[in-house]
């Protein structure tokens, strides 16, 4: 799955983006996903739940890729 998410604000936290474009069904799952390791941004494994994603980040994992841009 390949999806552009759009910002209404300057960031969205990581967690918040899986749970808002249905990679996780919640933002507990969201977080548990993130500490296994399944998340990348920029092509580099990420743990932190709350980590700031901005404008041109790309969010992937197994299956699924978010590029991020501004509103």
């Amino acid at each position: 799955m390949r999806e552009t998410f759009t910002l209404a604000s300057d960031y969205i936290a990581l967690c918040d983006l899986l749970k808002y474009c249905a990679i996780t069904e919640s933002g507990g799952e969201a977080k548990h996903f993130i500490a296994e390791g399944h998340v990348l941004v920029d092509g580099e494994v990420e743990l932190r739940k709350r980590r700031k994603v901005r404008d041109g980040m790309v969010v992937s994992g197994d299956g699924f890729e978010i590029r991020v841009i501004a509103g």
